[in-house]
C-alpha cells in the first residue's frame, strides 16, 4: 500500500512511499482508513519546524481521519468488524503522574500518530483498542474525520474557558481550530466575534461569515472601535487565541476586559510584551492543550447537532496524489479545513 511521508528535514519532502499493510497485535485493531484532515501541525511538519525535530523520517503523517474496522487482535473485546471509529492520537503512557491523576492529555511520556509512528495518510493503520472512539450513526463518515480537532476545541471552550451564555467572546484566528472553537463558544451561548489578518481576506474571514459569525480584519478595521461598538466600551470576556503567531497574545491582552480571561490554544514559540498590564487587570490566562475522551464526546455530539457545521467547513477540493497543493493553499490561508478521501491511495 502506499502512504504519504515526510522523508526529509527541509520544506516540502513529501512522497508517496511504499508501506506492508499492518498487522494488529492482541490489543490492536486494523483500521481502513476512510477520510483524513490536514492540520496545523501537519502544515508545521511540511515546513519541518523545529517541534518535529524528533520524528525519525520517512514517516506517514495525519492524525486526523476516520475509518473502519476491518480487523480485530485476540484481546480486543470492545470493537468489532465494521464499526466507524476514530482515533483519539496522543496515547499516553499510563503510568506517570500525569496519566494516573486523569490528564493523559499532557503525559511526560506521550507519542503522536503521524509524528511519532506512521499516521492516517495511508490505507490502513493498526491502533490500540484504548485509543478508539465509536462514531455514532448519526455522524457522516467523512465528517467524522473533524471530530479530533473539533475535540480540542471542545476542550478549550467547555472545560477551560468561562464561556456561558451571553459571554462577549473574541476568536482571535480564523483557522481550523479557531474557526472550530468559534462554532462550540457559540454553542455555549457565547456572542462571537472572529478575527483575522490580511491572508485571511480571501478565503477565511468569508468563511466564518458563511458560518455566521461576525468578522474583523486587523489589517484594515479599527479594532478600539470595532470592539467599543460590540461591547459596549468594556472589553471582550472571553479571548481565544488560536493564531499561533507571536502578536496573538500581546493583541488578546489589549482586547479583553479587566477581570476577563484569555485562552491559549495556538503555539506561538515566543513572544514578547509588558506583563503588568495581564497582572493589574486580574486577567485570568488559562492554557489548553490536546483532548481526552470526555471531548470527543462533546465533540461527537456536537458535529451530530450540526452546532458545529461540518458540511460548510470541510474543504474536498485536494487529492493525497497531489498533496503539495493542500498544504501550500493551507500555509497561504487558501482554505481550512482540507479532508482528503484516502480511498485514492487504494486503487
Amino acid at each position: 500500500m502506499r502512504g504519504l511521508a515526510k522523508t526529509s528535514r527541509s520544506q516540502g519532502a513529501m512522497e508517496l512511499v511504499d508501506r506492508e499493510r499492518p498487522e494488529p497485535e492482541p490489543d490492536e485493531a486494523l483500521i481502513e482508513v476512510d477520510y483524513a484532515g490536514l492540520c496545523g501541525s501537519d502544515a508545521g511538519i511540511y515546513e519541518f519546524e523545529s517541534a518535529f525535530e524528533r520524528m525519525e523520517l520517512p514517516t506517514v503523517i495525519g492524525h486526523e481521519y476516520s475509518g473502519r474496522v476491518v480487523e480485530v487482535g485476540d484481546a480486543v473485546t470492545k470493537f468489532a468488524v465494521g464499526d466507524r471509529v476514530v482515533e483519539r492520537p496522543i496515547r499516553g503512557c499510563g503510568d506517570c503522574y500525569q496519566c494516573e491523576i486523569g490528564e493523559s492529555n499532557v503525559c511526560q511520556n506521550s507519542v503522536i500518530t503521524g509524528v511519532d509512528h506512521d499516521g492516517a495518510y495511508e490505507p490502513y493503520v493498526a491502533v490500540p483498542e484504548d485509543a478508539l472512539h465509536a462514531v455514532p450513526d448519526g455522524v457522516e463518515q467523512q465528517h467524522a474525520a473533524m471530530v479530533e480537532p473539533t475535540s480540542i476545541a471542545t476542550r478549550a471552550v467547555i472545560q477551560n474557558s468561562r464561556v456561558r451564555a451571553g459571554t462577549r467572546v473574541l476568536v482571535e484566528g480564523p483557522g481550523p481550530i479557531g474557526l472550530l472553537t468559534a462554532q462550540v463558544a457559540r454553542a455555549q451561548g457565547g456572542e462571537v466575534v472572529v478575527s483575522g489578518v490580511g491572508q485571511d481576506a480571501d478565503y477565511r474571514l468569508p468563511l466564518a461569515e458563511e458560518l455566521g459569525f461576525e468578522t474583523v480584519n486587523v489589517a484594515d478595521d479599527d479594532l478600539d472601535a470595532v470592539r467599543d461598538e460590540l461591547t459596549d466600551g468594556i472589553g471582550y470576556d472571553v479571548v481565544f487565541d488560536t493564531t499561533g503567531h507571536p502578536s496573538g497574545l500581546p493583541s488578546a491582552v489589549d482586547e479583553v476586559r479587566k477581570g476577563g480571561q484569555i485562552v491559549l490554544i495556538g503555539q506561538t514559540g515566543e513572544t514578547s510584551m509588558p506583563y503588568s498590564p495581564l497582572v493589574r487587570s486580574e486577567i485570568d490566562l488559562q492554557c489548553s492543550y490536546a483532548s481526552k475522551y470526555e471531548d470527543f464526546e462533546n465533540a461527537l455530539r456536537l458535529i451530530d447537532t450540526g452546532d458545529v457545521d461540518a458540511e460548510t467547513f470541510i474543504d474536498d477540493r485536494f487529492s493525497l496524489l497531489e498533496a503539495d497543493e493542500a498544504f501550500e493553499t493551507f500555509i497561504e490561508g487558501g482554505t481550512c479545513k482540507p479532508v482528503f478521501d484516502v480511498s485514492a491511495l487504494r486503487n
